[in-house]
This record gives C-alpha cells, sequence and structure tokens, in this order.
C-alpha cells in the first residue's frame, strides 16, 4: 500500500530545515515504505521543481546528487490556502486520482497555531482524515503549541476528536525525538542499580534546565505574546520532568509511558496564586523592550524559574527545580540528579566545601549529549584527600555515526510506523496546561511584581539564585 505524507505550510521555514531533511535521510537509511510519496500543500503558487529546488537549497546540509534526483521522484507539490476548503478537496481528488482511496496518509500541520482549527475541519470535511475498512491508516502530526492556555486547548481537544480518534493525533514535541531524552528510560528502566536509589531516600533534589544564548530575533511577534512559560515549560520542561519521576510502565509502548505520564502531571503540587513570588521567578533580559516588534510596556518574561514538588510516595518533599531562559551564557538543556551527602563527613576534603562529598548524576542533552556519573575517590599520593571524578558516556554526534539521528527523523518514522510513544496525549497537554495556567494566573495579578532583569550573557537574574537558596541549593550547570 502506497504511503503519502502531505506537509501543510510547506513553504515554510520548518519544512525546508527540518521535514525535508529527516524524511531524505530517512530514504537514504532505506527507512521510508517503499511507496513513500510527498506532497507539499501551500498557498504560494511553486511547480514541483520549483518547490524541490527551494527545499533542497535552504537545507542545513548539501544533498548527495545521485541520491536526491531518486528521493525528488516522489516529492510533488500542491498549490492550496489552509483555511479554504475547496482547495482540500482537490488535494483528496488529486490523492486519490494518483495513489487511489486505498492509501496511508500521514499529515503535517507545519502552520502556524492559530491556523490549526481551519486545517483540522477542512481535512474532515473533505475526508482526507477518513478511516475506513481498507483505506489505510490517516494520521495527524501537529506542532507545538498546542493552544495557549487550559480553556483553548480543550477546544482545540474537542475539534480535533470531532475528526479524529486520539489513536491518529500526534502532538509532537521535538524534545522527546532527541537520543539522550530518549536514553532515560533505557538508563532508569534497564539498569537495577539505578532504580532503588531513584526515591526521596537517596535524592536530594533534580534540576532542570533549558538555555538559550540567543534573544527572540525573528519570532519577537510570537513570542511577546507567548514567553518562556507557555513556549518551554508547558512542553518541553514538564515532559523531561515525567520522563524523571515517572513510574515504570508495565510495557514500552504508547498507552503504558503516557499513562505513567499523566500520573506525575497529575500529582504535581499546584501553585496557588498567592504563592508565586515564593515559588517562581520570571524576567526580562535587558534590552528586550527594544527588539523589533515587543510591545514597549512587554510584561514578557524571556526567563522563568519554578519550585516544584511532586506529591506521591517516590518524591514527597524532593524539590524540583525547572529553569529557561533567553540570551543567556550559553546554549545548553541539563538535566541534573543531586544525590543527598553522606550522613557524616568522615573525609577531609581540605576544601571546606561539602558539595563535592555529594554523588550527581547529570544528563547532558545538547550541545554534547551524554551521561555522567560523578562520584567520590581518592588523590593519589595526597593522604586521605578527595576528588570528584566523573564517568562519562558520550553519545555519538549526527555526522559521526550513522544511528545518531536528529529528533525529526525519529519521530517521522514513529509516526510513520504508527508508534506513539515519543508523542504528547490529549489528558498530558492539558494537565500540563493547567498547572501552568495557575502561575500565570499569580503573575498577572494586580499586586504581583514585575519581572526581574538580567544582563545579556549572564547566568540569569539573582532572584533565580534566591529561589534554591531557600533550601541551601544553588544552580549547577555543567556535566561534572
Amino acid at each position: 500500500m502506497n504511503t503519502v505524507i502531505v506537509i501543510l505550510g510547506a513553504s515554510g521555514d520548518l519544512t525546508s530545515r527540518k521535514l525535508i531533511p529527516a524524511l531524505f535521510t530517512l530514504f537514504t537509511k532505506k527507512r521510508l515504505p517503499a511507496e513513500t510519496a510527498i506532497i507539499g500543500f501551500a498557498r504560494k503558487r511553486f511547480t514541483d521543481e520549483e518547490f524541490k529546488t527551494l527545499v533542497r537549497t535552504a537545507a542545513p546540509d548539501p544533498y548527495d546528487d545521485a541520491e536526491w534526483h531518486a528521493f525528488s521522484q516522489n516529492l510533488f507539490y500542491h498549490v492550496g490556502d489552509v483555511e479554504n476548503e475547496g482547495d482540500y478537496l482537490a488535494l483528496s481528488e488529486k490523492l486519490n486520482t494518483m495513489y487511489g482511496a486505498a492509501c496511508n496518509r500521514l499529515f503535517y500541520l507545519a502552520v502556524g497555531p492559530g491556523l490549526y482549527p481551519a486545517a483540522i475541519e477542512h481535512m474532515g470535511a473533505s475526508n482526507l482524515t477518513t478511516e475506513s475498512q481498507g483505506s489505510g491508516y490517516r494520521r495527524v502530526i501537529i506542532e507545538k503549541p498546542f493552544g495557549r492556555d487550559l480553556a483553548s486547548c480543550r477546544d482545540l481537544n474537542t475539534q480535533l476528536k470531532h475528526f479524529l480518534s486520539e489513536q491518529q493525533i500526534y502532538h509532537i514535541d521535538h524534545y522527546l525525538g532527541k537520543e539522550t531524552v530518549q536514553n532515560v528510560l533505557i538508563f532508569r528502566f534497564a539498569n537495577a542499580i539505578f532504580e532503588p536509589l531513584w526515591n526521596r531516600n537517596y535524592i536530594d533534589h533534580v534540576q532542570i534546565t533549558v538555555a538559550e544564548s540567543v534573544g527572540v530575533e525573528h519570532r519577537a511577534g510570537y513570542y511577546d505574546t507567548a514567553g518562556a512559560l507557555r513556549d518551554m515549560f508547558q512542553n518541553h520542561l514538564l515532559q523531561l520532568l515525567t520522563l524523571i519521576a515517572m513510574e515504570p510502565p508495565a510495557l514500552i509502548e504508547a498507552d503504558s509511558l503516557r499513562n505513567e505520564k499523566a500520573k506525575v502531571l497529575r500529582s504535581l503540587r499546584e501553585i496557588a496564586p498567592e504563592h508565586s513570588a515564593r515559588y517562581t521567578v520570571r524576567a526580562q533580559y535587558d534590552g528586550y523592550l527594544n527588539e523589533p516588534g515587543v510591545a514597549p510596556d512587554s510584561q514578557t518574561e524571556t526567563y522563568a524559574a519554578l519550585r516544584l514538588f511532586i506529591d506521591n510516595w517516590r518524591w514527597q518533599g524532593v524539590p524540583f527545580y525547572l529553569r529557561s531562559g533567553k540570551m543567556l551564557r550559553e546554549k545548553t538543556s541539563e538535566i541534573i540528579i543531586q544525590f543527598r551527602r553522606p550522613p557524616t563527613q568522615i573525609f577531609d576534603t581540605q576544601t571546606g566545601s561539602t558539595e563535592l562529598n555529594t554523588n550527581r548524576l547529570s544528563i547532558c542533552i545538547q550541545p554534547d549529549e551524554g551521561i555522567h556519573l560523578r562520584f567520590i575517590t581518592k588523590v593519589p599520593d595526597e593522604g586521605m584527600k578527595t576528588r570528584a571524578v566523573a564517568m562519562a558516556f558520550q553519545t555519538p554526534k549526527a555526522s559521526e555515526a550513522e544511528f545518531a539521528p536528529g529528533a525529526y527523523e525519529r519521530l517521522l518514522l514513529d509516526a510513520i510506523n504508527g508508534d506513539a510513544s515519543l508523542f504528547t496525549r490529549s489528558d498530558e497537554i492539558e494537565l500540563a496546561w493547567k498547572f501552568i495556567d495557575s502561575i500565570r494566573v499569580g503573575w498577572e495579578s494586580d499586586d504581583a511584581p514585575p519581572p526581574s532583569s538580567y544582563a545579556p550573557g549572564s547566568a540569569g537574574p539573582e532572584t533565580a539564585d534566591d529561589l534554591l537558596a531557600h533550601d541551601g541549593h544553588w544552580w549547577i550547570l555543567g556535566c561534572m
């Protein structure tokens, strides 16, 4: 049976930089189904050849000529307006004529979130996403952001489920496609030495950092209406949190995994609006108000930090610190598992710092993907002086090993194969929005303090340091 991948919004940057390169790589690795066609759908009037030239020249890396020629034989373009139902009917007729009604169809919504409702309605009304016996599958991949609050998320879910079943919907979060993020599951549940320690008895606290060194750049129009909390925490950071905190699933398959992640989100202690100053920090980098497209009186946060608690048997009392921001010192994403200190200090570190006498597990997601375990050992020929050393596993970069795929490559292949394990489910998204909305209510109240400030190129605002100092902790950066 033929497989057709339709990219709505195909003239945009996401298609050229991420989607086509990922599909091309899958093709060269012979992982796409044998009869796979890719059709771009957008308003710009391109011919098939013009579309092929566009996506080839905009790709981050040059393509091999022979392989590109073979790949491009099944690459097409269809002129269509996402908001015009007639264009979907024309697309449906084209697909039926070229491939027959019995073919697998995967639709990727590479359009702005404001166009999701129209795209979903028109695809449903034109029967593009209607499954029947012998029709093949009909699946839809939806990019974030999925709503801007709980109410809009629920409205969109209601509309989606009017035309699609949950099994047809693939909410994509490219962070979940990263090799190191997937490795968290293997690391936790395939190694018996860590699971007995993975709880409140041995773990002191957890830190999750997603830092960016750039500003809002060309996204100011969107970012100033979203902010760090909506843009990063509701999806990326809370998803990372669920992987670290979840219970072992019965099976490594979509429903079992997503059930356990949903349990974590349900167990998050709500941050009431009146407690937002105690458990959260929001800040703006100096100069943000001068960025093109940013309102001169904007209160939008470009940095946020949260102090969270998970009220369940495993994690009761263990603080989870999450932070993300723009224009910071360096681009990095990492998870720090800080273990408890030994009950007594019986060795003299000769430094006066008891922090050196703790074990730490660092999961580095980017830029240098890997896992590092820090432990304490003796300094040779220095009596009983101790030092921290690390055992490290480094994930091979995509340029160094064929088996190190990009995030979109992995996620697209999973969607084609019907594996939703690394995609978020509707109830997960709603639970995340419910938690985030409570924080936003506190930030937007009349008596809420304005955002703190921080210098571009710094580690963030001092108020974020104070958030951890409340518990006698400090931010850790660096996989060691």
